[in-house]
Formats: structure tokens, C-alpha cells, sequence
């Protein structure tokens, strides 16, 4: 069978009965909120390290590089400083370290815990960031805004697959992308209204302000109800029932509960998620869960999405338009991610993949030849108006497909392929390998552009083409599908298949759930 043309047989996995509740919907809305958090960092520190008051204070030497009018600085290198960009992805750093712990805390403790526990460092680490008096205690503060996050980002993608019906999971859990996206558009809104304060302590609002969606998330969390999966997980199987019949507004939920429960009770016999996860029929869960994130960060949206006034302000544009364009972008990545929120459950997760890989190639390509045409190897030039305002286009239809493909998909996919038993495991995989490479690329990015010039946007090309190409022949559609039902998608895919029943061939009573027909529990 064709790679590419793959699609998993509905009617082989069972199919739920059930609605979209009010409730389900009010707790999905909360619990979302966690991506505020990370939207609200991502936005407000690019504005902020292109803020002069906030250069003087802490970055002095790249100040002076910026205001540079002698036209021998090589515009690709005015930013150029490792301090500086550590200011940035230290949060990422962080956050990769703080998920494995995260990891234990769910699976223990709930994802409800999680989300509070994350929410109030993060507090913590905002008012540090606020009121900071020297570099020191500005990294500190971004340190604990990343543990926040990184709880945030293990805790939150979980629950919504779990509240959420099989048929209507991707657009509940696209909600975790649309808050971040929402914090993003907020952060760059802030940027440009405290980048006008005349006195110079503007950028401690910024910074300040990430109070708000850490308080919003923490409160919220505090009412929010454990997830079914969660209170099996940790022996309360009545409670579990009853949460899963108010969830799905029925009162006959046997079938449902039977495969929860079965699952759970083979996830509890499994007493190193860490060593289960590498076993041969887990080989698609592991491979899907490190890649997707890996590639997500390749797309170079992060470098954007941080660095766009910084990037815009760069290519000449001045300090109130770099910090408008980004502003621009922030609105673009909101409107498209409700683009794949109506699409997702109804086209699937394959189509968006690819149709936005194509999209971001393009536009790559585009601004890496427009930059090198008016930049060249030098760096030394200017853009016209015409050609600013065709990179903004560029930039802007490149955030849009990102925004409707890899940046929801990037969260939803790794969410929901994993059985119970490897549920905690996959997910903080897939978190470390997205942190880790968000700090690897938001720390070389300002050198990247420096030495690599015009050349960078090939380079995320370049990867755009290889992730479309992993898709396509790799990654099976699970739209519709139950999670404890996901163990069809691969006994069924071309390749995958041979992995998963590996290990059936050597073992008895294949069940109907994924946890049943897993590897010997360790």
C-alpha cells in the first residue's frame, strides 16, 4: 500500500456514543487558557528586545550596533548577540527539563495539578521579570517562566484529548494552539502600546503583564475536573464514570468506560513508561513524538514569531512599523488557526500537513530571494516600500499555513497517538524535543541570519520539503478515531505495521484496546 495515499479504516476502529456537552466545552475553554501562557512569552519577548530602553539597560553593546549610521554594519549582524538571545530561549531550557519532571507529576498527581502547579510559577517568574534591576535576575525569572511552561505544555494537551469526543478532539484540542496564538496577538499589542511610553519603562509592563494569563490559567485550572483517564489512572474508577457520563451527556457509556478502563488497568501494570516506550510496537508513538516536534521547530516559525519586530526592524522597517508588522503576523496566526479548527475534524490532519508545507515553502523561498536580491552577501542595503511590503505579505501567508497545519498539528498529533500505559511518556517527549530545539534555534538564530544571511530561509526550506516528504509516506490520518482505538491506525499502515505486530505475533489475546494488545508490562 502506498505511503502516501493512507488512510486508516473507520469502521475497523469502535466508534463512541455521545455529544459535545456545555460543560465539555466550558472545560476545554479553561483549560486552553495554558496556552496563553506560552503565547503571551512568545509574542512579548521579541517586541521587548527591540525596545531601546531595554537594550540600554541590559544589552548597552547592542544598542550601539543598532543605532549604527556609518552603513558599514552588516545589517544581518545588528542584533547579533549570544546574552541577547539567551534572554529569550533560556525559557526553553528550562522548560525542556522541567517536562520530564512534569511527565511523573501527571501521571501521579493529575493534569489538573499539573496545569495549577505550572500556572503559579509562572506567576512567579513574571513578577521577577517585571521588576528586574539586572541580567541576573532577569534570566532567573525567564527560567521560571519556563518550568511554567513546561508544565503548561506536558499537562494541557493531555486533557483536552482526553475531554474531548473522538470525533470533535482536533478542534478542542486546537484550542490549546489558539490560545497561544491569542497570547501572541495580545503580547505584540502590548509591545506597541508600551513601546510608546515616554518613560523609558515600558518594557516592564510587557513583562509584567504575563501576571494576567498566568493568573487566568491557575484559577481557572483550580476549578477545573480531573480528566476520566486521569482518575483510572490513579484508582478512582467510580468517579471516573460518572465524569465520563457528564462529559458525554449519556448515561450509557459502557462500551467507552470498558476500554478506559481496560487500558488503564494495563497502563498501572507498567511500572517504566520510559522503557515501555522504546519496546518495538511503541515504535510509531516514539518516532512520531520525538519527529513532529523536531520538524515543527524547523519550520523557523519560533525565529518569527520571537524575533519579528526584531527581524522587521532589521530589514529597515522602523521601530513602531517592525513592532505594527508584528502585530500584522499576530492577527494572520489567530485568523488561520480557526481556519484548521473547522477543517481538521472534517478534512483531517494529512491535508492541512501537506497543503501548509507547500504554502511555507513557497513562501521561503520567496523573501530568501527577495533578501538576497536587495541585501546580497554584504548585507548593506535597503528595502523600497514595494519590497517591505511584499516581505510582510511573504511573512504574513507563511504564518498563515503555519497557523492552519504544523502549529496545531505539531500539538494535537503527539497528543493523541499514545495508549495510556505511554500517555505521560510520549507527551513529555514530544515537549523536550520541541523545547529543546526551540532553545537551540532561538539561540542561534540571530547568528544564523549573521553568517547565513538571505540563505537562512532556504535552510528552513529545505526542511519544509523534508517534513512534507515525511508526512506523506509516514504519518496515517486519525481523524475520528478513539484514542484507545488508535492501535488500528497501526496495525493497518504500510509501514508501521510491521513494528506493532512484531510483538502481536509473540503474544495471545489481542484485545480491542491499544493497552491490551500492548508489549508485556515492565
Amino acid at each position: 500500500m502506498a505511503g502516501g495515499s493512507y488512510n486508516v479504516g473507520h469502521d475497523a476502529a469502535r466508534q463512541y456514543d455521545g455529544r459535545v456537552t456545555g460543560f465539555v466545552i466550558i472545560t476545554c475553554l479553561v483549560a486552553a487558557m495554558g496556552g496563553l501562557i506560552f503565547g503571551y512569552d512568545i509574542g512579548i519577548s521579541g517586541g521587548v528586545t527591540s525596545m531601546e530602553p531595554f537594550l540600554k539597560k541590559f544589552f548597552p553593546a547592542v544598542l550601539h550596533k543598532m543605532n549604527d549610521e556609518s552603513g558599514e554594519e552588516n545589517e544581518y549582524c545588528k542584533f547579533d548577540s549570544q546574552l541577547l538571545t539567551l534572554f529569550t530561549s533560556s525559557l526553553y531550557l528550562a522548560a525542556l527539563v522541567a517536562c520530564f519532571f512534569a511527565s511523573v507529576v501527571t501521571r501521579t498527581f493529575g493534569r489538573k495539578f499539573s496545569m495549577v502547579f505550572g500556572g503559579i510559577i509562572f506567576l512567579i517568574g513574571a513578577i521577577l521579570n517585571g521588576t528586574a534591576e539586572n541580567l541576573e535576575m532577569l534570566i532567573i525569572g525567564r527560567i521560571l517562566l519556563g518550568v511554567g511552561v513546561g508544565f503548561a505544555n506536558q499537562s494541557v494537551p493531555l486533557y483536552l484529548s482526553e475531554m474531548a469526543p473522538a470525533k470533535y478532539r482536533g478542534a478542542m484540542n486546537i484550542g490549546f494552539q489558539m490560545a497561544i496564538t491569542i497570547g501572541i496577538l495580545v503580547a505584540n499589542l502590548v509591545n506597541y502600546g508600551t513601546n510608546r511610553i515616554k518613560g523609558g519603562y515600558g518594557w516592564r509592563i510587557s513583562l509584567g503583564l504575563a501576571a494576567v494569563p498566568a493568573i487566568l490559567m491557575t484559577v481557572g485550572s483550580v476549578f477545573l475536573p480531573e480528566t476520566p483517564n486521569s482518575l483510572l489512572e490513579r484508582g478512582h474508577t467510580e468517579k471516573a464514570k460518572q465524569m465520563l457520563r457528564k462529559i458525554r451527556g449519556i448515561d450509557h457509556v459502557d462500551e467507552e468506560f470498558q476500554d478506559l478502563y481496560d487500558a488503564s488497568e494495563a497502563a498501572k501494570q507498567v511500572e517504566h513508561p520510559w522503557r515501555n516506550i522504546t519496546f518495538p510496537r511503541y515504535r510509531p508513538q516514539l518516532v512520531i513524538s520525538s519527529l513532529i516536534p523536531f520538524f515543527q521547530q524547523l519550520t523557523g516559525i519560533n525565529v518569527i514569531m520571537f524575533y519579528a519586530p526584531v527581524l522587521f526592524k532589521t530589514l529597515g522597517f522602523g521601530s513602531d512599523a517592525s513592532l505594527m508588522s508584528a502585530v500584522i503576523t499576530g492577527v494572520v496566526n489567530v485568523v488561520a488557526t480557526l481556519v484548521s479548527v473547522f477543517c481538521v475534524d472534517k478534512f483531517g490532519r494529512r491535508i492541512l500537513f501537506l497543503e501548509g508545507g507547500v504554502q511555507m515553502f513557497i513562501c521561503q523561498i520567496g523573501t530568501g530571494i527577495v533578501l538576497g536580491l536587495k541585501f546580497g552577501v554584504s548585507g548593506e542595503g535597503n528595502l523600497s516600500k514595494g519590497w517591505a511590503d511584499l516581505v510582510l505579505f511573504l511573512i504574513c501567508a507563511y504564518v498563515a499555513a503555519f497557523a492552519w497545519s504544523w502549529g496545531p498539528l505539531g500539538w494535537l498529533v503527539p497528543s493523541e497517538i499514545s495508549p495510556l500505559e505511554v500517555r505521560s511518556a510520549g507527551q513529555a517527549i514530544n515537549v523536550s524535543v520541541n523545547m529543546l530545539f526551540t532553545f537551540m534555534i532561538g539561540q542561534a538564530f540571530l547568528s544564523m541570519l549573521c553568517h547565513m544571511k538571505f540563505g537562512l530561509f532556504f535552510f528552513f526550506a529545505a526542511f519544509v520539503f523534508i517534513m512534507s516528504l515525511f508526512v506523506f509516506f509516514f504519518l496515517p490520518e486519525t481523524k475520528g478515531v478513539a484514542i484507545e482505538e488508535m492501535h488500528v491506525v497501526w496495525e493497518e499502515h504500510w509501514f508501521w505495521n510491521k513494528y506493532v505486530n512484531m510483538e502481536d505475533n509473540h503474544n495471545s489475546g489481542h484485545g480491542s484496546t491499544g493497552a491490551s494488545t500492548s508489549a508485556k508490562p515492565v
